[in-house]
């Protein structure tokens, strides 16, 4: 089991000097053989061959960034003698120590006339407008906003990781987060497993606790019943939960049926019941359950490259896709950085992965399909964003923990970053650098989730600090022809890729012509 954050260095291995030895003497001498090792070809299963990847490189010097601060004196002199009709009678302005100290009182007196002052009220109000100078710039097309309206805090002691958030299914100001400590090392076992669903109107405590058996990692509500959520524990086991019957799961998986790692990604699928869910794990598999009966997994599927179905080959899964539209497809995003294009109505291993998109060199942490275009995908991964198609294998470059579209605009998705920073894209507006830049907090940002109608977003960080933001009204509300234009990009781009591997295809047949030739 692994965690994919910075390790904190928990001991330092150090040595004195003069215990390394006498200092090496090196000289010319003949090359000589030493020793000569053959491959050995059993060997071989064990290696994974690395795609080759281009990289541009641009052969200039560094610069560093200087940044100096300065005070204009004659601008400082100006300011004093515009306090109470320019320097008192009584002080000399040839005598410098005079005029120093007369300096810095005005200075300290003009600074505090223009601090705030908090409104008090004996209860809190987190609507309220305590800085009334403050007032919001007026909003623009050329000026998006996002302002924070509340927090949720881990109430423990010890904080964790908000490593999950699902929205209340019927637009009720209420969250569920899972929360679990990804830093195994720092975990304890007074360490609390609750996870909590919040009330906008009431952030100071949780308005419920869900107690599991093990830390939650991922927690999604029954889109079809609100009461009902599903999550996925550390120790692999599916739990449900049923707001009228209490804090604790209704039903577990047993724990010989159920995950051998940490469940990242727990899905429910569209039925006519709405029992059915769908989890997956970095253990490589991915795995079918209906809530009435949790004895057993429903279906079970391996995800092995070689197509044989060997668990020992499989490679684990971090994140899950599925749209509705597309009831027998789903997307995986893997620990090695390929997005699996899988197929749930197999018969057989050797179909269940019907192809991959390789792109990333390190996990997929999240995939979302574009809601307007289910067909364009986005995954988060190595520290970048990468728009997908189905239609072509190699992933469109953008410029990070999490991402997802926006419900409400095809053009405009949102991705967070480790150093917690909320960046939000428009594709039609500009493609190399955000339109929106926000510093949520100072901690890595590690889970994201947008509102059905557009307007709330939530982030939750690797301390455990879940915020709450409200989108500007223009970048939750359809635009002028925006669907077809975001269409005809999508469209205009694929042509444009399948041109340029044709191309490439085609040099690739010439030069091996050209070789067998000579």
């Amino acid at each position: 089991q692994s965690s994919y954050h910075k390790m904190e260095i928990t001991y330092v291995y150090t040595k004195i000097r003069s215990e390394f030895g006498r200092p090496c003497q090196f000289s010319d001498q003949p090359v000589e053989l030493i020793v000569d090792i053959s491959p050995d070809p059993t060997l071989a299963a064990n290696f994974i061959e690395r795609d080759i990847r281009d990289f541009a490189i641009q052969c200039s010097q560094d610069m560093s960034v200087h940044e100096v601060n300065t005070v204009c004196v004659e601008s400082l002199t100006s300011s004093i003698n515009h306090v109470e009709g320019g320097w008192p009678k009584n002080i000399d302005p040839l005598n410098i120590d005079e005029t120093d100290r007369h300096k810095k009182k005005a200075l300290k007196d003009e600074h505090c006339s223009t601090v705030h002052n908090v409104q008090q009220n004996n209860a809190g109000d987190i609507y309220h407008l305590y800085y009334e100078d403050d007032e919001m710039v007026e909003e623009t097309p050329d000026q998006p906003s996002a302002r924070a309206i509340t927090f949720f805090r881990d109430p423990n002691e010890v904080k964790r990781t908000a490593t999950s958030l699902s929205w209340h299914p019927t637009g009720s100001p209420k969250m569920a987060v899972a929360y679990s400590c990804l830093e195994f090392q720092r975990a304890t076992e007074e360490m609390s497993f609750d996870s909590y669903i919040w009330d906008f109107e009431s952030s100071s405590k949780p308005d419920m606790i869900l107690k599991p058996v093990s830390p939650l990692i991922c927690l999604e509500y029954n889109p079809k019943d609100s009461h009902i959520l599903a999550g996925g524990s550390y120790n692999g086991r599916i739990a449900y939960w049923d707001t009228r019957k209490g804090t604790q799961p209704v039903e577990m998986s047993k724990l010989e049926h159920s995950h051998q790692d940490p469940v990242y990604k727990v899905i429910w699928l569209q039925s006519n019941i709405g029992t059915d869910i769908f989890s997956a794990s970095t253990d490589g598999q991915v795995l079918w359950w209906d809530i009435r009966n949790m004895a057993k997994p429903t279906e079970r599927m391996v995800l092995d490259l070689s197509k044989e179905g060997n668990l020992d080959k499989a490679i684990g899964a971090v994140s899950l896709e599925f749209e509705a539209t597309m009831p027998t497809k789903f997307l995986v995003g893997t620990e090695k950085g390929l997005v699996l294009y899988c197929n749930s109505k197999a018969k057989t291993p050797a179909e269940s992965i019907e192809c991959t998109f390789s792109g990333h060199y390190g996990p997929v942490y999240a995939i979302q399909r574009n809601p307007f275009f289910p067909k364009n995908f986005l995954t988060v991964g190595d520290w970048t964003t990468r728009i997908w198609s189905e239609d072509i294998k190699e992933p469109e470059m953008t410029y990070l923990m999490d991402a997802c579209w926006s419900p409400v605009r095809p053009s405009v998705f949102f991705t967070v970053k480790m150093d917690g920073m909320l960046d939000v894209w428009d594709i039609l507006s500009k493609q190399n650098e955000p339109m929106l830049r926000r510093q949520v907090c100072s901690d890595a940002l590690y889970s994201l989730r947008v509102q059905d109608n557009g307007r709330f977003l939530a982030c939750g960080s690797h301390s455990g600090l879940v915020t709450l933001l409200e989108i500007s009204q223009g970048l939750c509300t359809l635009q002028r022809n925006e669907k077809s234009l975001v269409a005809s990009m999508f469209e205009r781009e694929t042509r444009r890729e399948k041109r340029i591997q044709g191309m490439l295809k085609e040099d690739g047949q010439r030069m091996n012509f050209f070789m067998i030739w000579i």
